[in-house]
């Protein structure tokens, strides 16, 4: 009979005194690899973190080593890569990969890849494996760019590169899908077959995405143990349910009072807009307006300029000041400043959420909403104060508001963000990937929530997703970024999409 690759028997895991996972054996065979399945905060992150060496537990792992494979013994892709800068720091804020110096300062994508290599190489041969890696997903024109301005869905392919250029014997993958364009995903599949066939054996958390053909196995996690073990073919997806997790609205048909503000026939308008990174363009010449009370879809592979577009609105991206750009009416740059702007818009992305504070608690963290700060530096008003415990309430998040983002699940922080975005009541609401971290039963609660707040209020929302089944019903315009050119349409969404893809 064949040995066992991975073994793990009776593994327990407490984090700040609360059992997160309790008990848990299970074994695998080589060849077959596993998706560890679960609604948010059953257990899986905490699962790969320990099959990875990253936090404490009680219990026993044995991996057994690959000789044939020269990469290390296991390998976690986590969902954010933490890097130093040249002069050795970690610690960024969010608005730093805007800036020219801090730029100059990060390493490039090309020398942070060159540290992958465990063994001797010729530089030229190391070189010759990153641009066939950068090019198997599509990313090739970054070899050379700043590691700090990656958008979101270019960080993650800039992740998974790293991790695959010496393939270790054990790969853990934490969400690979998430924030990828269709095609990136194409290639992400493809690359897994090939050093799963090659012998690396894989362990991913699959987040709402299809499963991959490699995966032969399936771990469903609930109730701080394994629901379900087994291969991946005799697995009835229908047993993913969510019994013990309240709806993550309390109640649709009554939102949590709110502060009111001015109404702007024009909230958005662009004239000839450009982004340029260096030499490099990103778009050029975009016109675009937004009125109020219309819904966008904002479109586009990644790296084609969504995040940069939508930070030029935040007023997060210097060059907002050198392009023709009107906001709730007036042209930026004539006298209002940055907290005018932020005060009317509500804004949630994946960037914000890597580079938010984790340290401050969940009531600071939405507090910190009112004032567009990373931390809640003043004292809440009375109605602030209670406007908040409604949002906590109806978000089920009241029983973590004392608590550390750090110390809570990833779906949870990203929900604290959200309410952060929604508790001042912006007249404009951006949500850039806002479903990412989201369980498929919250994912189908929050989209249901904004169009309950799409036909109750008049709110002009932009709304970015590359999953059309995160899209909102309530979505009636869609701009699409190609290219650095934009295409616009006026009609229903799903027409659109099917036109795009």
């Amino acid at each position: 009979m064949q040995k066992p690759s991975i073994i793990v028997k009776d593994l327990s895991v407490a984090i700040q005194n609360v059992r997160v996972l309790d008990g848990l054996s299970f074994s695998l065979q080589p060849g077959q690899n596993l998706a560890l399945l679960g609604d948010s905060g059953s257990g899986k992150t905490t699962l790969a973190n320990a099959l990875a060496g990253k936090i404490h537990f009680s219990g026993e792992i044995l991996i057994e080593e690959k000789s044939s494979l020269k990469g290390p013994h296991s390998t976690l892709v986590e969902q954010r890569y933490s890097f130093k800068n040249l002069s050795g720091i970690s610690d960024f804020y969010y608005q730093q990969r805007f800036n020219s110096f801090d730029s100059e300062d990060a390493p490039t994508v090309l020398q942070e890849l060159l540290k992958s290599f465990s063994t001797y190489e010729p530089e030229q041969e190391k070189i010759f494996k990153i641009e066939a890696g950068l090019k198997q997903l599509g990313i090739l024109y970054l070899k050379d760019a700043p590691l700090i301005q990656l958008s979101s869905g270019e960080h993650k392919r800039f992740q998974l590169i790293k991790a695959l250029l010496s393939p270790p014997a054990l790969l853990i993958l934490d969400a690979p899908y998430t924030g990828l364009d269709v095609a990136s995903r194409g290639g992400l599949n493809k690359i897994l077959k090939y050093i799963t066939d090659a012998g690396t054996q894989l362990i991913l958390i699959a987040g709402t995405f299809p499963i991959p053909d490699c995966i032969t196995h399936i771990a469903l996690l609930e109730n701080k143990g394994l629901k379900y073990f087994g291969e991946k073919e005799s697995f009835d997806f229908s047993e993913i349910k969510f019994p013990h997790e309240p709806e993550l609205i309390s109640n649709p048909n009554l939102l949590p009072d709110t502060e009111e503000h001015a109404v702007f026939e024009t909230v958005i308008q662009m004239k000839d807009v450009h982004i340029r990174y260096g030499s490099k363009s990103i778009i050029e010449k975009l016109n675009w307006t937004v009125n109020q009370g219309e819904k966008w879809l904002l479109k586009g592979r990644n790296g084609a300029g969504k995040s940069s577009l939508l930070n030029l609105v935040t007023g997060d991206h210097p060059q907002a000041y050198s392009n023709e750009i009107y906001l709730f009416g007036k042209r930026r740059g004539t006298g209002e400043s940055i907290w005018d702007i932020k005060q009317k818009t509500g804004y949630v992305s994946p960037e914000l959420h890597a580079f938010f504070d984790k340290n401050i608690s969940v009531y600071q963290a939405i507090g910190s909403g009112f004032f567009d700060t990373i931390g809640l530096y003043k004292k809440l008003t009375s109605a602030q104060s209670n406007i908040l415990l409604q949002w906590l309430d109806f978000l089920h998040l009241s029983h973590v508001q004392n608590k550390p983002l750090h110390s809570i699940s990833t779906s949870l922080q990203r929900l604290t963000l959200l309410a952060r975005a929604l508790v001042k009541n912006p007249p404009l609401l951006i949500l850039d990937e806002p479903c990412q971290g989201l369980d498929l039963h919250q994912r189908d609660q929050f989209i249901s929530l904004i169009d309950h707040i799409c036909g109750e209020t008049d709110k002009t929302i932009v709304y970015v997703s590359h999953d059309e089944d995160e899209i909102p019903s309530c979505i009636e315009k869609v701009l699409l970024l190609e290219q650095g050119k934009q295409t616009i349409y006026s009609r229903n969404h799903k027409a659109a999409l099917a036109e795009i893809l």
